[in-house]
């Protein structure tokens, strides 16, 4: 329990946020890029690794390969960003300059996992 709290709001974060794929799965389904296959099947799975992730975060033993399978799914997510980018109806009326600073946050959202790192 000597881990900073900034790892805990972390694992909170993306336990809630795969919580949410479960709650509301149309939401992310409307995002994901036409050429990924079985959107429904992605959006469950992408939740559960946030779940088993968020939760491995608070596992010593599980920390560091959970930081690594933190920062590998927020660089498959990229594919998403870059598809609301350039879809209309992905964007889901979200002004693409908010989409646009999405993309550096994904890479801030990366650094957090990694500075946790040991």
């Amino acid at each position: 329990m000597n881990e900073p709290i900034g790892l805990y709001i972390m694992a909170v974060l993306y336990f809630i946020a795969g919580i949410m794929h479960f709650i509301k799965p149309k939401t992310y389904m409307r995002i994901m890029p036409n050429y990924l296959p079985s959107h429904k099947a992605l959006v469950y799975l992408s939740g559960l690794a946030e779940i088993v992730l968020g939760i491995g975060l608070c596992i010593p033993m599980l920390k560091n390969i959970s930081i690594y399978g933190i920062i590998a799914m927020l660089v498959v997510f990229l594919l998403v960003h870059f598809y609301m980018l350039s879809s209309k109806k992905a964007s889901a009326g979200i002004p693409k300059w908010v989409l646009i600073l999405r993309l550096p946050l994904q890479f801030w959202l990366m650094y957090w996992a990694w500075i946790y790192f040991n």
